[in-house]
């Protein structure tokens, strides 16, 4: 096993929210944030953010206490997790637009005193809160604290009966002393997993971490400067976006560029010219897109110096695409909820396209086999990762704690593949590894093979069962636009898999095919195979 390398330890008193503020305090004039509606720089960021620091604490709100933020990404976002931070008040970011379920859980499961919800938004989440309360006054004989509704942006939220963000900032600020001494490894901010085996997962992480993944990704493989401006299509409320848009430019003093509404091709461009970000972090799904967008600006048109991509594995044939066209690489890589950001990546001038990249300093990686021994050079096993940036635990849940987080390293659940040259290649989750004819098959190999075709956007491969009981290789595709009419579906699904077959060895082509106008996906982006899984079973 190899030595990690050497981390110096941050002081115990450390609180990630007066770290930033302290590091951007000679930039007052600077721009740090443009979004839809206004132009924040960083003397009103550190106002703003001390404003709302005091306005919770006004309202009772005590440290380590959490709130909800169901918002989209405006510039009350980063002044909302600051402020929280600031205080010693714990943000939960959640994705906006979740089902009501999903919603109704959060608040009860992380006992939320306050939240925060984007206007357009409110109707759900207050609805959300009023049937939490029933549900915990039918369970358990009383309910707890109603919780405060703030919300945000340009509706009139005293119609919804919520405290408008905007009169919380008339609060006056905390004073430059009064923010809260926080240990380094104290809860500071829970993310959500995705939930797509269960509920969602309460992902609790330290002051500390936030630092870590700046120290060890952002500076050091983004290479990240004060002078850069930021583009993230992934949202603040999941780890990749929260990296991308607020650790990260925060920490060098850069201009981040924030979009509330959804990241099609179309709202892509407009920002990429507009605005001329030279970092945009993306996701596989999105790069595909944007490349078969009859809309996608020429070089010249923008100013990209730096891509990356995390989520899913970026098919080799869309990277190469997006270089040739750009100019511009893509560094794909992994992170995951649990680590907070991107633990192997691909690095500026030594991208391989198809893998993950290497390690980044600071983290150690391990594969190992379905005995727990380290895999052999070439084959596949169990990612596991050891890092500073850990989260510390899943709330209420000690089984699944155990289960991931094992003394110093994290389990995955990816299943990954390390060649000669020690570049990482993805081979699927645990759950979605497919045996077919008694040999693994990694689906993302099987999907990247049919991403080289010049008809497919993009495809999803699970395994389904057939009459006999044996493993069949199943592609559900997506045509680019104008395939259909162009191609005879019947032609076109032998034509792909005689195409497979040329690429991958006989027992890895689909054996069935489906052309499918869309793929479901999580609101990160990931495709949900386990409902194209269910689709089949139902069929």
């Amino acid at each position: 096993m190899s030595i990690p390398m050497a981390i110096p330890g941050l002081p115990d008193v450390f609180n990630f929210a007066h770290h930033v503020l302290e590091l951007n305090r000679h930039r007052h004039d600077k721009l740090a944030y443009i979004d839809d509606w206004r132009r924040m720089s960083y003397g009103e960021l550190d106002d703003e953010t001390r404003r709302f620091a005091a306005a919770l604490l006004a309202l009772d709100i005590r440290p380590e206490e959490r709130i909800l933020l169901s918002m989209a990404d405006t510039t009350e976002m980063p002044v909302a997790l600051l402020g929280a931070l600031l205080a010693g008040i714990v943000p939960v970011p959640i994705n906006p637009l979740l089902p009501m379920d999903d919603i109704l859980y959060m608040i009860d499961h992380c006992q939320a005193r306050a939240v925060v919800m984007s206007s357009l938004m409110s109707e759900n989440v207050a609805e959300a809160i009023q049937r939490a309360h029933e549900h915990a006054r039918h369970t358990h004989g009383h309910a707890p604290k109603m919780p405060h509704i703030i919300v945000s942006d340009h509706l009139k939220p005293q119609a919804r009966g919520g405290l408008p963000f905007a009169s919380l900032l008339q609060t006056g600020p905390l004073p430059q002393n009064a923010w809260a001494r926080t240990h380094a490894d104290q809860f500071a901010f829970w993310l959500y997993s995705s939930g797509s085996t269960g509920r969602p997962k309460g992902t609790v992480h330290s002051h500390a971490n936030l630092y870590w993944t700046a120290a060890l990704y952002a500076r050091p493989v983004l290479g990240i400067e004060e002078t850069d401006i930021v583009f993230s299509a992934a949202k603040l409320f999941f780890a990749y976006g929260l990296g991308n848009g607020f650790t990260f430019p925060l920490s060098v003093g850069a201009t981040t560029i924030l979009m509330a509404e959804r990241p099609t091709p179309h709202a892509v461009f407009d920002r990429l010219v507009k605005h001329r970000p030279t970092i945009f972090y993306g996701v596989p799904t999105l790069y595909a897109g944007m490349l078969a967008s009859p809309e996608l600006p020429a070089a010249e048109a923008v100013a990209l110096r730096l891509c990356t991509s995390a989520g899913e594995a970026l098919p080799e044939s869309v990277g190469k695409r997006f270089t040739e066209h750009f100019h511009c690489e893509i560094l794909d890589g992994i992170g995951s909820t649990e680590m907070l950001h991107i633990f192997i990546s691909n690095r500026p001038g030594e991208v391989r396209y198809g893998s993950s990249g290497k390690p980044v300093p600071g983290y150690e990686i391990e594969i190992r086999d379905e005995h727990g021994k380290p895999a052999a050079v070439g084959d596949i096993g169990d990612l596991y990762i050891q890092g500073p940036s850990a989260a510390l635990l899943y709330w209420t849940s000690r089984d699944k704690t155990r289960t991931t987080f094992q003394g110093h390293w994290v389990k995955s659940g990816d299943k990954y593949v390390v060649d000669t040259d020690g570049y990482y290649t993805y081979s699927g989750r645990s759950d979605d590894m497919l045996k077919v004819s008694g040999q693994y098959v990694s689906p993302i190999e099987v999907e990247s093979a049919l991403m080289d075709h010049s008809a497919v956007l993009e495809c999803a491969v699970i395994g389904t069962i057939d009459g006999q009981g044996l493993t069949r290789t199943h592609a559900y595709i997506v045509l680019k636009p104008g395939q259909h009419e162009q191609n005879d579906q019947q032609a076109l699904d032998a034509e792909l898999k005689k195409f497979v077959k040329g690429k991958l060895a006989p027992h890895k082509y689909p054996r069935e095919i489906t052309f499918v106008s869309e793929l479901p996906k999580t609101a990160t982006g990931k495709i949900q195979r386990f409902k194209l899984r269910a689709l089949h079973q139902t069929d």
